[in-house]
């Protein structure tokens, strides 16, 4: 039997590709894996249920010939506030004048519009801010009535039918899954996504009703793009099973200078609790049209890997844009070269959270100093669930972690954890099969040689979720 070429990344940080009409053929979704993507998104503010069933057959596909676990994000759309038409298709808003937003259907001009959404309406209050075509225009509430609201323009511009409002100083009394949210999860809860990215978070109460519907069959990544999230991030992402920082609304809603800070935080905050937290919109934004990036935009991703994001994602630039392989290599090029670094290296140790104070939490630590002392090639973890591993990820080791478990779907999730080698193996069923198990796959997929040391960690009884109380090292023979 031919042995076999192990697919492995030279990076810690993930990459997620979105797909769309620029990436949807098998030939385009299998370079985009080999330039370096590890999970593809599947956005469903787009395309039928026959598109993304069709993309996610290619990619189980593509799984099958390549022989290692990818994952899929499902983004469903959520809300989406819009204003209603006008009757010349768009009006030009003058800064100081009054316009009012009400709930009749009739085309508006340039001194009304619809506002098909009672709901802001009611929650809105005097002085109130809207914010309109993803924030060009401005206004301010004056007046409040039971079917209408009176503004002042702060700033002007045009605009034209069906644009997105934004209100970012109150709460909506809007649940964050709509009809069709509900019938796209239906049907990728049936297809065996991966994760779930869930838009319009703004209370804790909106990831629970998430995860009640998923009932464990994908992982809940919580979008945070609103500023009512932040206020509620601790409780918000102790709910979550992972993060996404989505800086596009987030960019509209919140002060520019605040995002780089809030990006921060988010990701401290994920880290600590050990989910996995990704950081996306306009990475490489100007690579939907041009071939190479602004070196801004490389140092934005930069930027992301020091914070020790879990994942980096692109967008438009794969989905729409002219180079969707060129974005995804130039962007494996830019993590590699700063994982590279001295630096990166010394901020990742000192931005390391404290323990968990618990047994599991006690022996993940103690695995990425046991294998920083004898300077292991590789730590091996055995999980069901994928904790096991997710707790050594958040200690953030200097070497790789390999890990394996007896789930298809658990090795699949694992493809955007932070310098995760996902693998699937048949579980151990003593503690000297598991340590022959994982020198075996150290071996096989090219992370240790004859001689070298293996930090292997695992639960014990085997199977059993949520248990890492097992570490012992072994040497490749």
């Amino acid at each position: 039997m031919a042995q076999r070429i192990p697919l492995r990344r030279r990076r810690r940080t993930k990459i997620i590709a979105t797909l769309g009409p620029a990436s949807s053929s098998a030939e385009v979704i299998e370079r985009l894996f080999r330039a370096g993507a590890d999970v593809f998104r599947l956005n469903f503010s787009h395309g039928s249920h026959a598109d993304h069933a069709e993309r996610i057959a290619i990619i189980r596909a593509l799984e099958q010939k390549v022989d290692r676990p990818i994952g899929i994000l499902a983004d469903v759309q959520g809300p989406k506030l819009r204003v209603g038409k006008f009757q010349g298709g768009r009006v030009q808003l003058q800064t100081g004048q009054k316009f009012r937003l009400d709930l009749s259907p009739n085309p508006g001009d340039v001194r009304r519009v619809q506002l098909p959404h009672p709901e802001i309406i009611e929650a809105a209050g005097i002085g109130t801010t809207l914010l309109l075509d993803d924030g060009k225009l401005r206004l301010r509430v004056l007046h409040k009535r039971e079917d209408h609201l009176e503004t002042e323009v702060v700033v002007g511009g045009a605009l034209s039918d069906r644009k997105g409002v934004n209100v970012p100083d109150v709460v909506l009394p809007i649940p964050a899954l709509t009809e069709k949210d509900r019938a796209d999860l239906d049907f990728v809860l049936e297809q065996g996504v991966e994760y779930i990215g869930l838009s319009f978070v703004q209370r804790p109460e909106d990831v629970i009703e998430a995860k009640q519907i998923a009932a464990g069959r994908a992982w809940i990544m919580v979008k945070m793009e609103k500023p009512q999230a932040v206020e509620n991030l601790d409780a918000i992402v102790s709910l979550a099973d992972c993060v996404m920082v989505a800086r596009g609304d987030l960019g509209v809603e919140c002060p520019p200078e605040e995002v780089p800070l809030i990006q921060k935080r988010i990701v401290r905050t994920a880290r600590a609790a050990g989910k996995p937290v990704v950081v996306a919109t306009q990475m490489l934004e100007s690579m939907i049209t041009a071939p190479s990036p602004t070196r801004a935009e490389a140092s934005d991703v930069a930027t992301a890997v020091f914070d020790g994001a879990d994942a980096v994602m692109l967008s438009a630039e794969t989905a729409a844009g002219q180079f969707p392989y060129e974005a995804v290599n130039i962007m494996d090029r830019i993590i590699a070269r700063v994982e590279s670094d001295p630096g990166w290296r010394t901020l990742t140790d000192a931005e390391r959270p404290a323990p968990e104070k618990t047994s599991a939490g006690a022996i993940a630590a103690a695995a990425r100093q046991v294998a920083q002392t004898i300077e292991a090639e590789v730590i091996a973890t055995f999980t069901s669930t994928g904790s096991t591993t997710l707790r050594v990820a958040r200690e953030r080791p200097s070497c790789p972690i390999l890990g394996l478990t007896s789930s298809l779907q658990t090795s699949r999730r694992m493809a955007v954890v932070w310098g995760v080698h996902p693998l699937a193996s048949v579980e151990p069923h003593s503690m000297t099969d598991m340590v022959a198990k994982a020198i075996r796959a150290a071996s096989q997929e090219g992370f240790a040689k004859h001689g070298d040391e293996v930090v292997v960690t695992a639960g014990v009884p085997f199977g059993t979720p949520g248990t890492t109380n097992a570490l012992r090292v072994a040497i490749v023979k």
